[in-house]
């Protein structure tokens, strides 16, 4: 066959797969219907994934690619169910602000930030915002957080040192409680102690932190005195100097910090020192989850399309057999029978591979709009969706294809 031949095959193939669909609406709809849902499911998971994994890379991006942190916690997926025989770190001694000051000190340090936090109710006037996260920092928080003081100002070492009630609030709590275009300088009630607005303060927006909760940032020490928080889930991120190798810097944090905390040289860490790339790890972890009910879903959505293209592929083949017996009377041969069958299932699934990317993409559209996760469908993910479903039209339309191509001329246009 021509390469002229086996395009207009493929042209007349196309359109006899057309005619079937319109004279067979119900059949045709619900295998396309069937491959659909297959490429939905593909193309917004994929995306959404893709967005997620946008998100957690940027956030911690922003506290800089050689920083790492320490944490009473492990940072790995275990079978801890809250008690202490499941969960031993349970029993470790909390990290404490005198551990951070030290390590900041070590001369391949460059900086600590001491984080912890919990929720409380805020109130203004007659407003109040239930369960706002209050979270506390030692001063160099902001270079590790990142985000944008957009108004006022971050508190001072001398109100660290001070635990002066001063707050910044993010742009939820000003709206909540009704505090107006010029909210600095204004006293608001956390937990019933009066605090001083001195900065708003709106975090990057990644889909760990939307910014549509309310949120405030303190010094650990006012915290502390005025708002009583515990230290139990205080957590450290370090910064080393720049040119220093984080892994030196690590070994000599891990030397320190064992010193201070009284470990003998056979005594197991009883803290935890993760890497971003670490973190990462564990996050991939989870997201593979995904990636299988991803791929159950979406096998579900292509089988149930493929038995579809059997059914109404075989229905064809029956229906036009007489057809079939005058073509292959007139000169077609095996191949170019199979070759027409083979290119109307393949435009049934590719029908079905688009309705579902567009669909997808609609849905994607929306993820981005209205939520914090920057989804977007990677180019590949829409290449191996359609090829996915070609060489699905290809594999379920073989055998009613091998069918057609095998019947018999002259016992075909003898049937009615």
């Amino acid at each position: 066959m021509t390469i002229g031949m086996r395009i207009y095959s493929l042209v007349e193939g196309v359109r006899i797969a057309f005619d079937a669909i319109r004279s067979n609406k119900v059949r045709a709809g619900l295998t396309i219907l069937g491959i659909a849902v297959g490429v939905f499911v593909v193309t917004v998971m994929t995306a959404a994934v893709h967005g997620i994994n946008e998100g957690v890379a940027s956030s911690l991006a922003a506290a800089g690619p050689n920083t790492f942190f320490i944490t009473r916690w492990p940072a790995e997926i275990n079978s801890c169910n809250g008690s202490a025989d499941s969960c031993p770190w349970r029993r470790s001694p909390p990290l404490t602000i005198v551990q951070a000051q030290e390590i900041a000190q070590l001369p391949m340090i460059a900086g600590v930030t001491a984080h912890m936090n919990s929720t409380y109710p805020v109130k203004f006037a007659d407003r109040e915002l239930p369960g706002a996260t209050m979270d506390a920092y030692s001063p160099e928080w902001f270079d590790v957080s990142g985000g944008d003081i957009v108004q006022g100002r971050n508190f001072t070492q001398a109100e660290y040192d001070a635990g002066s009630p001063v707050v910044l609030v993010n742009q939820r709590v000003v709206d909540r409680l009704g505090l107006g275009a010029d909210p600095i300088g204004k006293e608001i009630r956390v937990n019933g102690e009066q605090f001083s607005l001195i900065g708003v303060y709106n975090a990057p927006v990644n889909v760990f932190d939307s910014g549509d909760k309310g949120k405030l940032v303190t010094p650990i020490t006012t915290a502390q005195r005025k708002l009583n928080m515990g230290v139990r889930w205080l957590d450290l991120t370090v910064k080393p100097k720049p040119g220093v190798v984080r892994d030196e810097a690590m070994d000599e944090v891990l030397a320190v910090l064992r010193g201070m905390r009284h470990l003998r040289p056979s005594a197991q860490n009883d803290f935890f020192i993760s890497t971003p790339e670490k973190i990462l790890q564990l996050y991939n972890k989870i997201v593979g989850v995904f990636f299988i009910v991803m791929i159950v879903l979406s096998a579900i959505g292509l089988l149930v399309g493929g038995v579809g293209v059997v059914a109404i592929m075989m229905i064809s083949v029956t229906e036009r057999t007489r057809e079939i017996g005058v073509r292959k009377a007139l000169g077609a041969t095996r191949k170019t029978i199979l070759w027409q069958f083979l290119v109307e299932a393949v435009t049934l699934t590719g029908v079905g591979a688009v309705v579902g990317l567009l669909v997808g993409g609609a849905v994607t559209w929306g993820i981005r709009s209205f939520s914090p996760i920057a989804a977007s469908t990677p180019p590949l993910a829409i290449v191996a969706a359609l090829i996915s479903s070609a060489l699905g039209g290809v594999v379920f339309g073989l055998v009613p294809a091998l069918r057609a191509s095998k019947l018999d001329p002259v016992d075909a246009l003898r049937y009615e």
